[in-house]
Parts: C-alpha cells; structure tokens; sequence
C-alpha cells in the first residue's frame, strides 16, 4: 500500500486555506494536517510523518518556525506564504532554506502544482543519493565504470514515526492502515518497550479523527476514582480535592482518539464502566445525574496477554472482545533483528542532531554487536544505548565498541548462517541445529495456514497426530 504524502498547513483558519486543504485532499490525494498555530503544528510533527509544511508568514512566527523547521526535520519540504505587500530581505529567508515564497491571494490549484513538483525534487534527490552510495564514478574514468563500495543496509521503512525494514513489522504496519480506515477498537499487544504508543500514534494520524484530539492515559497504578476522574470527568465536590469541575477525556475528545495503555491493570469494576462507554457512548462524570455521549475511538494496549488473562478470570471477556476490533501484535526486538542496525542508525541520527554533535556514523562492529544482543527492553532499550554511545563519541567520529554497554559487548556472536528459506540455525551440535530448523518451519506453517493443523499437516507431510506432538515438542502457541 502506497504512503500517502502529508502537507503540513500552519496558518490561520479561513476559506482561503481551507480551498487549498480541499484541493490537495481530493485532487491531489495528499493527506493534510492543519494547525492553527506554532505549537499545534510541532505536536502534529511529533506524532505524524510529515513531507511538506505550508507557513504562513504570520508577522514572522512562521517564517522562525521554518529556520527551526529546517533543523530539527531537514527533509520536510519548506513553503512560505506571505501577504502581497509584505517585504522580507534574502539574509532575512536564507537560514530557513525556502522551496518555495508565495503570495497572497492564494491559488489552490497553482499551490497544489508546486507541492507535487516539490515533492518529484525530493524523490529525484533521494534517488541520486542511494545511486551515490551504491556506485563510485571515477573522475578520470574514460567511461562509466561502477565500482561498488561497502554494502548497503536496506533502505528503511516508516509508518509515521516507527522505523523498520523486516516483513513482521511491515504486515504489522499494513494491517494497522486498514484499522486507520475503520471506526473499531484496537488492542495493540506486545512487550514493553516495543513500540505500542507509536503504533498507536500512527494509526490515529492515518485515520479520518486525524483533526481531531489523541489523548493518552497510562492505566497502570491508578485507583479507580482518580481513572473515572481522568476518563470520565468530575463535578465540583464530587470527592475530596474535587475543586473545580473537570471536563475528562473521553469528552476532551470528542470525535478524537482516546490510548489508554497498560488496559490490563484496571480493577474489575472499571472494566464494567469502560465496557458500557464502549457500548452506548455514555460519560456520567463523577457526582454528576446527567449523562452525555462522547463520540470516541478507542485504542488500548497491554504488555501482558489479555487473553490469558480472561482464561485466568482476571478480565472480562465481554470487555476483550469489545475492544479488539482489531487486534494488533507488535514483536519484540530479538524477534525482528533485522531492524536493530536501521534503528541504531536512526537513533544515532537523532540523538546526534539533538546535542548538537556531527558523527560519521556507527562502525560495523557495533551494528554487529547490537544485533547479536536480545534486547528485554526492546527498542526502548536500543534508544537509550544508543542515546549514551552519541553523548560518548567525540566530534566528527564514529560510534566504535569503546562506548558500547559491557552487557552487550559481551553477548556471543550470533550465527550469520541462514537457510534458503530465510530461516536461522542456531545451536551448536548438529542434533541442536536440525530440531532449530525444524522449530521454525512448523511454525511458520501453521502461522501461513492460520493454525488449521490438517492443513499444515498437509504441507509437511505429517499425520495430524506427528503435528500434533511437534507441536508439543516446541511448545509452540498460536498467541506467538
């Protein structure tokens, strides 16, 4: 599925621009934010990938919006707009590097050309860049002779602010665009760390309540009457402490998103409330009679397996299967190793920027390193490592071993051996690496054929009972 383009508009709400964020949604198929305002607009840089920004001159917050734009995300394409009779010197625009200056009145269509010519000329750069790497010209060469030079990372792939190359995020990533689309609850499940809030992010800013609020709720810790505070809002001396009213956010966000993590440590009786808000639309806040309805989607997330916990009788199965509409497994970072080194490597860009500090780049023995090491906290982890290693390296170096954690220097080299069909052995002895082998393709089978064992039985050529006992042998479980 091909990622829809994003044109940022910071500007004052009007008929003016709102023709213009028509013209680029329905002609153009480009995907547009708008912000009102400096500080909307790098809330929505944060959460959403952006590939153009749209300034208005705004007696010139735009135009240090743009100088400050250019740093912090040098690829987004900078356009100024400015009233016809406002004068602004070369000196004055130079440091905010402009594609392009237009002025008022604003044409809809015309803005629409410049934004696709725009976004050709970044796509021609990129595309002259990667050539660059891959082959070396040399000057007194009679002819054109590539000559490669050292081996390439894949080129990386996002979905809004998450990084990846593997196939499990990249199915991961597709399924949550079509969740986008649609007005369900999803339940994202995986590890800490691993990026659920992210996914989360995305989802929303890929979804038609993009214009609307997110707003974030981490239920972990909390008493019930401080969450139905939170969610559900208050009236004035409702409880102690209660000074003033509070509005909640589920009302907070109306016709918005609302993420509420760490879904599986509410207490039984919250669950009821959740359900029935999920059910009907209803906020009652707290010390209030009247009810009122809140048009809400809701997104949850767990770092513990929801359904083991309904099995446990531990949270009501109503409740999970209202809120997994649809649901969503984010691998941990052991599982997907192929995105460690173009992870490190957009970390260390981005830490690096932030200090302040220009490096050349990681060296291969700690991509090789990071790879080898299992990661508990999973990206998180991956960040933070990566985070000291740049604040360690000196101006104009590269990140070497001399600045890696010594838990991860000493983890064992991990096999660079793989099969024809991808799959990796590990172990020592021989008896060790068949039965590794063996593990995976069960795996991967009954995963293609959604766990109907007689299929998979089919394809391998086993008894439905030799699957079976594989299956026991590996410990195998569908919910991986």
């Amino acid at each position: 599925m091909r990622d829809l383009q994003t044109v940022l508009i910071i500007a004052r709400s009007g008929p003016e621009w709102a023709a213009i964020a028509d013209t680029l949604s329905d002609q153009y198929d480009y995907r547009v934010l708008s912000a009102d305002s400096v500080e909307n607009a790098r809330a929505s840089l944060a959460d959403a990938q952006v590939d153009i920004a749209l300034v208005e001159y705004g007696e010139g917050k735009g135009l240090k919006f743009l100088v400050d734009l250019r740093v912090s995300h040098p690829d987004v394409i900078r356009i100024l707009a400015l009233e016809a009779k406002t004068e602004i010197g070369q000196r004055e625009m130079a440091p905010a590097g402009i594609y392009q200056l237009i002025r008022k009145p604003l044409d809809a269509n015309q803005i629409g050309l410049m934004v696709e010519r725009g976004l050709e000329a970044r796509e021609l750069a990129r595309r002259h860049r990667l050539l660059t790497r891959e082959f070396k010209f040399p000057a007194n060469a009679t002819g054109i002779h590539a000559r490669p030079i050292l081996p390439m990372q894949p080129e990386s792939r996002r979905f809004e602010k998450l990084v990846y190359v593997s196939e499990k995020l990249h199915n991961l990533s597709e399924l949550a665009r079509k969740a986008a689309k649609t007005e369900l609850p999803i339940l994202i499940q995986g590890a800490t760390g691993t990026g659920k809030e992210l996914l989360a992010r995305a989802i929303h800013y890929n979804s038609g309540r993009r214009d609307s609020p997110l707003l974030v709720q981490n239920c972990g810790g909390m008493s019930d009457e401080l969450l139905q505070s939170e969610l559900f809002g208050h009236k004035r001396g409702a409880f102690t402490g209660a000074v003033s009213d509070r509005l909640g956010l589920f009302r907070a966000a109306d016709r918005g998103t609302v993420f509420l993590d760490e879904i599986s440590e509410v207490s039984s009786s919250f669950q009821v409330s959740l359900l029935r808000f999920l059910q009907e639309g209803e906020v009652k806040p707290l010390g209030s009679d009247k009810i009122v309805t809140s048009n809400v989607r809701i997104i949850a997330a767990s770092n513990r397996p929801l359904r083991a916990l309904v099995a446990a009788g531990k949270f009501r199965q109503d409740l999970y299967f209202r809120l997994r509409g649809f649901e969503l497994e984010v691998p941990s970072l052991s599982d997907r190793r192929e995105d460690i080194p173009v992870l490190a490597e957009f970390f260390a860009a981005k830490h690096s920027e932030a200090m302040g500090r220009k490096i050349l780049g990681i060296s291969a023995a700690v991509l090789e390193k990071l790879s080898a090491y299992d990661f508990p906290g999973n990206v998180r982890e991956l960040e933070n490592e990566i985070r000291r290693m740049v604040s360690l390296t000196e101006e104009g170096e590269y990140v070497t071993t001399t600045h890696m954690s010594p838990a991860i220097l000493a983890a064992p080299p991990r096999s660079r051996f793989k099969s024809a069909g991808g799959y990796e052995l590990r172990g020592t002895t021989l008896k060790e690496k068949v039965e590794c082998l063996e593990k995976q393709v069960v795996a991967e089978v009954l995963s293609r054929h959604r766990w109907n064992q007689s299929k998979a039985a089919n394809e391998l050529g086993l008894s439905r009972v030799g699957l079976s006992n594989k299956i026991k042998r590996y410990s195998l479980d569908e919910a991986e």
